[in-house]
């Protein structure tokens, strides 16, 4: 076991009921897939999420991805914080989707782009979340430059905010929340804070756990890696694990051995 791995499990369970993990979905939980709507979490990640509920004080998938889609990916248990949409939705008990910012004052604003884009892109590249349009080029890498354009046009014309990420840009209203505004809701008290990503819409989150570091928590910046991940978040690493089945690994050993603290055996395999 590397020596970052054991500091990063150490920590957390130092003191659990004062820690957090949270983590994305995408690459992540989830191997990246060409067509987006066919992602799944990796077998056992549900379960293990749930098993971290349990003991840590705040446990918490946030996600580009709505919020609605990762109810039916992960479940919904009280414990397990959902954000979906960079945290723009929020799942709330009683499995109820809500928005944390006001919505836009024309809700047919984003219909009314994903119609004209229609009729410049092919449909598979054109992602609707409800509140956000998505545009992927990795189903066609040649697009990548026209989509770039048209985001930007379209972000300029209606006032939305473009973000990036992986092999594809995305569309927000103004004053959407950023991941770093999820992790310091989530965890903003708390004494170890773990943030685990592989993407550029992560890098808010790293740097609200600069500020928490910078206010005396211990933060643990944790990157998925693979063939995409960018060099500006793997250069910001506390750990790095290869690949989405190395993380899974790394939340079932921490699950075990929060259970074995709390005096569940020998955990679970």
């Amino acid at each position: 076991m590397s020596d970052a791995r054991e500091v990063a499990l150490a920590a957390l369970c130092s003191e659990p009921r004062t820690s957090a993990l949270l983590s994305d979905f995408d690459g992540s939980l989830a191997p990246i897939v060409t067509d987006a709507t066919s992602a799944v979490a990796l077998p056992g990640v549900a379960g293990i999420l749930g098993r971290l509920s349990e003991h840590l004080g705040a446990v918490a998938v946030v996600s580009g991805r709505p919020a609605q889609f990762l109810m039916e990916r992960l479940g919904q248990r009280e414990a397990l914080g959902l954000y979906g949409l960079y945290g723009l939705e929020e799942v709330r008990p009683g499995h109820r989707v809500a928005l944390t910012v006001e919505p836009l004052d024309d809700p047919g604003v984003l219909a009314g782009l994903a119609e004209e884009l229609r009729g410049t892109l092919p449909e598979s590249v054109i992602e609707e979340k409800g509140h956000s349009l998505a545009l992927h080029w990795r189903p066609a890498p040649e697009l990548e430059e026209p989509i770039r354009q048209l985001a930007a046009t379209l972000a300029a014309r209606s006032g939305m905010v473009v973000r990036e990420a992986k092999a594809s840009v995305e569309l927000l209203p103004p004053g959407a929340p950023d991941k770093g505004s999820v992790v310091r809701r989530v965890a903003g008290s708390m004494s170890c804070v773990a943030y685990a990503g592989d993407d550029l819409g992560d890098l808010p989150a790293f740097d609200a756990l600069d500020e928490l570091a910078a206010r005396g928590a211990r933060a643990i910046r944790i990157v998925v890696g693979g063939a995409e991940t960018p060099e500006e978040l793997l250069s910001r690493a506390d750990l790095v694990c290869r690949d989405p089945f190395e993380l899974r690994d790394l939340l079932g050993e921490l699950a075990n051995r929060l259970e074995q603290l709390a005096g569940g055996g020998a955990g679970r395999t």
